[in-house]
C-alpha cells in the first residue's frame, strides 16, 4: 500500500510539473526588461516583457507585442530556450502513459511486475529529462538575457517554469524509487499459482497392486 501512495504521489507531482512546463512555454510573461537606463525607464514607465515567442512593450497608454518569428538573427539563447522547453513539453505525453501503466491498481493483459517496473523505470527516467531541459532553459534565459538587456524583475512564466522543473524533478525520483524498493514484490498471479501447487494432495496410489495381491 505504501508503495502504491508513493508511486501515486510522484505521478501526480510528475504531472503538475508536466503542465507548469507547458504554461511557461506557452505564455511570454518570462522576464522584464528595460531598453534605456534604469532611471529612464521608471521615469517613463516604459517596460518591456519577453518570452520564447513575443516581446512586448508595456506603458500606461500602449501595450503591443511583437512575435519573435525571424528564427535565423534570433539570440542563440533563445532558440535554445525554445528547444529545450518543447523537448520537455512533448516527452511528457510518453512519460505519463508509462507511468500511469505502471501504478500497481492498472492492470492490463499479459502485465508483469518486470515490465511495470520497466515501465516505471523509462517513466521516471523521461520526466527527470523533462526536468533537466527545463531548468536549463529557465536558468539560462534570464540569465543570457540580463547580458543582453538591462534585466529588471523575473515574470509569471519563469516562475511557472522553475515549479514545473522542480515538480518533476521529485515525481521523478519518487517513481525511481518506488522502481528500487517494488523488485522484490511478488507477482499477484504467481502467488496465486504458487498456493494452488502447494495445497494440491499427492497422488493416491493406482489399484492395480492392491488387486494383484487379492488375486494371489
Amino acid at each position: 500500500m505504501a508503495h502504491m501512495c508513493r508511486h501515486l504521489t510522484g505521478s501526480v507531482a510528475s504531472c503538475a510539473g508536466w503542465v507548469s512546463l507547458i504554461v511557461a512555454t506557452s505564455t511570454n510573461d518570462w522576464v522584464t526588461t528595460c531598453d534605456y537606463s534604469l532611471a529612464t525607464c521608471v521615469r517613463l514607465d516604459e517596460l518591456a516583457t519577453q518570452g520564447l515567442w513575443a516581446e512586448c512593450v508595456i506603458a500606461p497608454a500602449l501595450y503591443h507585442c511583437v512575435s519573435l518569428n525571424q528564427i535565423l538573427s534570433l539570440p542563440a539563447y533563445l532558440q535554445t530556450s525554445r528547444a529545450l522547453m518543447i523537448v520537455a513539453c512533448l516527452l511528457g505525453l510518453p512519460a505519463m502513459l508509462l507511468v500511469v501503466m505502471s501504478l500497481p491498481c492498472v492492470r492490463l493483459p499479459n502485465d508483469t511486475t518486470a515490465v511495470k517496473r520497466r515501465r516505471a523505470l523509462v517513466g521516471g527516467i523521461l520526466i527527470l529529462i523533462m526536468a533537466v531541459c527545463g531548468a536549463v532553459a529557465t536558468i539560462w534565459f534570464p540569465v543570457a538575457t540580463n547580458m543582453e538587456k538591462a534585466l529588471m524583475a523575473f515574470g509569471f512564466s519563469l516562475y511557472t517554469g522553475w515549479v514545473g522543473a522542480g515538480l518533476c524533478l521529485c515525481g521523478g525520483s519518487i517513481i525511481l524509487c518506488c522502481h528500487g524498493s517494488g523488485a522484490a514484490l511478488p507477482i499477484r498471479e504467481n502467488s496465486f499459482y504458487y498456493s494452488r501447487q502447494s495445497g494440491r494432495a499427492a497422488p493416491l496410489d493406482p489399484p492395480a497392486n492392491h488387486a494383484k495381491s487379492v488375486h494371489v
